[in-house]
């Protein structure tokens, strides 16, 4: 537990209604969607920048571990308090502060909901186009620590493309601003970029400048059942070569599709091995042309069936197939592995196979669906812990999956981020100097390691106080 002068200046700071320190707290805010909890020794919920830095200088002079936390949605562990300290809460900070129509930008702090602002923006016309499938409750501070896809990027790029300006305060208490509100800027180092996807290891987020683009005028969405997951793959390549990029290219592989026919009562030829679904948006004179297009480039490769939506109640029952996945798994094991890796479009096929193997292997289920445009597949390893040997399995698995990704030119996480979950894979992909390169702006930003210490590099861990072990929980359907 912090000392009581401690508590006492932080209590000064936020005042007594914003710091809690009793057990049901510190369990509240002691897990993410991970199946791994730890106590913080105290959770904190400020409400603007000046407290924010008024707390992190205290924690750094006191060497007290801190760590920010959004809506606690993470796949990695990145908000764990795996060395106790503080649990800085931004879900106070939750302000619209700005819409400027007229030069496409939003000002806004770390804790709004991705989804709300997306809803505002749409309201006037404008769009938002990062769209993680936790956007109903993740935040946007949450975002650009992980650097957040989705759907969309296919088309419209991730968090960090949208996002022009930061406000941070740094792990000594500094607060800087980097970028603007300009769409050109290249005055000094770009550290916005830095900050995006750093996983709170940097630096606080309190204030964020995003660009905006017009809303499209229309969307159209379609399904397509193929023969053969090399048939989708080569269907997404060839959409792609024919000069149209569609807003999203999702997928699902045959064990995908065999859960939710089970759970869902999916209508789908039973020779069906891979669905794509594909969705244009633009003009809407121009949609249905576009569409027609999308049909037949494809329609040579392995094509069973085709769904294109009239109306936007269709367009849903399209997606709900997609959203049906996640829900349909606990079917199978009630335990979930949940990994991000992303690999080259064109390796998909060989990705999928190789997890067909392992899951023949060593006996256990892998389901496979996501983001086919841009190669990000997630992998759901299902099993039952229970099971005597189950966790040195599961470890077997995980190790050959992200082996297998990286020497087919991928990376181990597409957009879940690091954390503690994957940072024992980083030297997979990252070679020595690189990951010394990394190292040393960690150190010369944070010297004495307080800010969200041991995320990404396991070797970082420094703890002020021994987190609690709680026993794990099933993660939840957020894919």
């Amino acid at each position: 537990m912090l000392a009581e002068h401690i508590l006492q200046r932080l209590t000064e700071i936020v005042g007594p209604e914003h710091l809690a320190t009793g057990t049901v707290d510190r369990i509240t805010y002691s897990f993410d969607a991970t199946q791994r909890q730890c106590l913080p020794d105290a959770v904190v919920h400020p409400g603007n920048t000046e407290e924010i830095s008024r707390i992190v200088q205290l924690a750094n002079e006191q060497r007290i571990p801190i760590l920010p936390r959004g809506a606690g949605s993470g796949f990695t562990g990145g908000s764990l308090p795996i060395c106790g300290g503080i649990v800085l809460v931004l879900t106070r900070m939750n302000r619209i502060l700005e819409i400027d129509t007229d030069n496409l930008i939003a000002v806004v702090e770390p804790g709004v909901v991705t989804g709300r602002l997306q809803k505002e923006v749409e309201r006037l016309g404008l769009f938002y186009p990062p769209d993680p499938a936790s956007k109903d409750f993740s935040t946007l501070g949450g975002n650009i620590a992980e650097c957040a896809g989705g759907p969309r990027c296919v088309k419209y790029g991730v968090t960090r493309d949208y996002v022009l300006g930061l406000t941070v305060v740094t792990p000594t208490g500094s607060v800087i601003r980097t970028g603007g509100r300009t769409m050109k800027n290249v005055v000094g180092y770009d550290l916005t970029r830095l900050f995006v996807g750093s996983e709170g290891t940097l630096g606080i987020v309190t204030q964020i400048i995003l660009r905006l683009l017009p809303k499209p005028e229309a969307r159209k969405t379609m399904l397509v059942a193929f023969a053969t997951i090399d048939g989708a793959a080569q269907a997404v390549s060839a959409i792609i070569r024919g000069k149209i990029i569609p807003t999203t290219l999702e997928f699902m592989d045959g064990s995908a599709i065999d859960c939710v026919r089970r759970a869902a009562g999916l209508d789908l030829p039973l020779e069906c091995r891979a669905v794509l679904i594909v969705e244009v948006d633009g003009d809407r004179a121009l949609l249905a042309d576009q569409a027609r297009k999308v049909l037949d480039i494809i329609q040579p490769l392995g094509v069973l069936e085709t769904r294109t939506a009239e109306t936007a109640e269709e367009s849903e029952a399209i997606w709900k197939v997609r959203r049906s996945v996640s829900p349909s798994l606990r079917a199978l094991n009630p335990h979930k592995f949940n990994e991000d890796i992303v690999v080259p479009r064109s390796q998909v096929p060989a990705m999928i196979r190789a997890l067909e193997a392992l899951s023949t292997e060593y006996g256990v289920p892998i389901v496979n669906f996501g983001h086919a445009g841009d190669g990000n597949i997630h992998v759901n390893v299902m099993v039952d812990l229970h099971q005597p040997g189950m966790e040195d399995t599961v470890r077997r698995v995980l190790d050959d999956i992200f082996r297998i990704t990286v020497e087919l030119g991928g990376s181990v996480s597409g957009e879940h981020g690091i954390g503690t979950a994957k940072a024992p894979y980083i030297a997979m992909e990252l070679d020595t100097p690189t990951l010394d390169a990394m190292r040393a702006v960690k150190r010369a930003l944070d010297p004495n390691n307080i800010m969200n210490p041991g995320k990404i590099f396991p070797e970082t861990v420094t703890a002020n106080s021994p987190a609690t072990s709680l026993p794990p929980a099933p993660a939840p359907d957020h894919g």
